[in-house]
């Protein structure tokens, strides 16, 4: 393919999202003889794992993201562009991007994550933000600090015990985590904040339409975190479907629980970018991959993570949406694109399953490593040296690993600024 200046270039890769799997691929192509191209809609990445912390005022946003240029300034090959891509045009082996530009490619990596799901009532979202962006998370550490701004300015009960009502619906891993760390504000790092209202009083109520929280660990596992989050004080309602959300509060089993702030953790789906492939998806959006990632009918275009539903793994319906699938996807892409710069046949993908942590609050969290299942303190530190390890960057790493460890001798949170405009509901001007 000719390059800007019109000589012949280097084969040409290009990776839409700069997530884990995308991120993966691109370091991974370092001394591949291709040149790389990286598009993603915003100018960082984003260490999702940990963007709870930020929603609940734990951390700051800078704390778990790092500027994508900044990681990949030292890989050669790598071009990064800023934009968001409208659609994927797989015969014309292009992109084209939302301003009508088109970039094309003779192997494209598609990674661009996924967004909450509402089940069919997007109306929902307005009064129930999921977690997936940098904006999500600083929206929901809005709305949690202004509730107990409103509630001390209440004088009605029944008002006051609304906005001190936090409703969290879905208790997967980051329902559980957004549940403990709302108890924790609460019961610690506010109570000695306010005059009129005590922060101990809260109510956190976390939803689960399911059996049992944690659905995807084991059942032993899901009971000892569903007590360690009863001694928090969150109430765990499980076999509950949300069936209304407004902005009063939510409906569910047939009961109206009165919130002002409702959390959205109950599902995913792909974003709309992989439905242009015209490629086979499923309930989710996320398109049914070959076994090395390849989208059936366009051998050149691989989806990574969130996006690829990979049903090709024997102990697993699907493959988890988490990093360590998204990680040994992209670095797996790379070995795609060696593999047929050499005339080697595709190597199938292999998940080395490395087991799932959850944390629940200060000193307790639940470790699923296989043979072993670990419980309490001990998961908890696992948990803690786990999320360190996988951060980017040194100065993160330092800089997070102060921040818990002031938290933990303190019980402060650093983080508690309520930014954004003024609203009419957040009361008097200021």
């Amino acid at each position: 393919a000719p390059d800007h200046h019109g000589a012949v270039s280097a084969p040409h890769v290009v990776i839409v999202g700069g997530g884990f799997a995308g991120l993966e691929a691109a370091k991974a192509l370092r001394r591949t003889p291709v040149r790389v191209t990286l598009a993603d809609r915003t100018n960082h990445h984003l260490f999702q794992p940990l963007l709870y912390q930020v929603a609940t005022a734990a951390l700051s946003p800078g704390d778990i993201s790092k500027p994508i240029r900044s990681i990949l300034r030292r890989r050669r090959n790598v071009e990064v562009v800023l934009g968001e891509v409208a659609a994927v045009e797989p015969d014309a082996r292009r992109i084209r991007f939302g301003d009508g530009t088109v970039l094309a490619y003779d192997w494209l990596i598609l990674a661009p994550g996924a967004r909450h799901a509402y089940f069919g009532r997007p109306e929902w979202e307005g009064n129930a933000p999921g977690l997936k962006t940098l904006e999500d998370a600083l929206e929901i550490r809005r709305r949690v600090l202004m509730a107990f701004e409103r509630a001390e300015r209440t004088e009605a009960e029944a008002d006051r015990a609304r906005h001190l009502t936090f409703v969290v619906v879905g208790a997967g891993p980051t329902g559980v985590e957004l549940a403990g760390a709302l108890a924790e504000i609460s019961r610690f790092a506010l109570r000695r904040d306010f005059r009129r209202i005590d922060p101990r009083h809260a109510r956190i109520l976390l939803l689960e339409g399911g059996p049992r929280v944690l659905p995807s660990y084991p059942e032993a596992l899901s009971a000892k975190a569903a007590r360690a989050l009863g001694r928090l004080g969150v109430e765990v309602h499980t076999d509950t479907l949300v069936t209304e959300v407004d902005a009063g509060g939510v409906v569910a089993a047939g009961q109206r629980l009165a919130a002002t702030t409702v959390i959205w953790a109950a599902g995913n789906q792909a974003r709309g970018l992989v439905g242009s492939i015209g490629a086979p998806l499923d309930r989710q959006g996320r398109v049914l991959v070959d076994p090395d990632c390849s989208v059936p009918g366009h051998a050149a275009v691989l989806v990574l993570g969130d996006a690829a539903a990979f049903t090709h793994d024997a102990r697993y319906d699907v493959l988890p949406g988490i990093a360590p699938v998204a990680m040994q996807q992209g670095r797996h892409a790379a070995r795609v694109v060696r593999a047929d710069l050499a005339g080697r046949p595709r190597p199938a993908f292999r998940y080395a399953d490395k087991g799932q942590l959850a944390v629940i609050g200060r000193g307790q969290a639940v470790a699923d490593l296989g043979r072993i299942r670990l419980g309490g303190m001990v998961a908890w530190l696992a948990w803690i040296f786990v999320h360190i390890a996988y951060l980017i960057g040194f100065a993160n790493r330092i800089l997070v690993l102060f921040q818990w460890a002031w938290s933990y001798l303190t019980f402060e949170r650093g983080a508690r600024l309520i930014t954004g405009v003024w609203r009419p509901e957040d009361g008097a001007d200021r």
